[in-house]
């Protein structure tokens, strides 16, 4: 069964009946019957039943599921850490360095520097 792509336009019930689909299918990868995956996740097994099946589930349901399957990384991927705005970096900006770096002192007998139209 090919993979449906997931985007934007399509209706949530389709998303989650690919989701539920795809799911299924990674449990029969690792060959786990819908018991031995519930169990594993500490769900109930008709709660696995609904998943499958294109059912909402609550948040944490989905990540019990994902880590029987391996799947967490996934998340991080599709779910990458926030980076800091420009705003957020000018602040930090001056606050990054906690000491200045020594710089070495003109001894008393050099002569200042100028432009030179002497």
């Amino acid at each position: 069964m090919k993979n449906m792509k997931i985007i934007s336009t399509l209706a949530d019930e389709t998303i989650l009946a690919e989701v539920g689909e795809r799911i299924a299918r990674r449990r029969l990868e690792y060959q786990l019957t819908q018991a031995a995956l519930a169990r594993q996740a500490g769900i109930a097994k008709r709660t696995l039943e609904r998943v499958e099946a294109g059912e909402t589930a609550q948040m944490n349901t989905i990540i019990r599921i994902f880590r029987v399957l391996d799947l967490l990384p996934n998340l991080d991927q599709m779910l990458p850490a926030s980076k800091p705005g420009p705003l957020e970096l000018m602040k930090r900006k001056g606050k990054a360095r906690k000491r200045a770096s020594s710089q070495q002192h003109k001894s008393a007998t050099e002569e200042p520097w100028t432009w030179g139209d002497d």
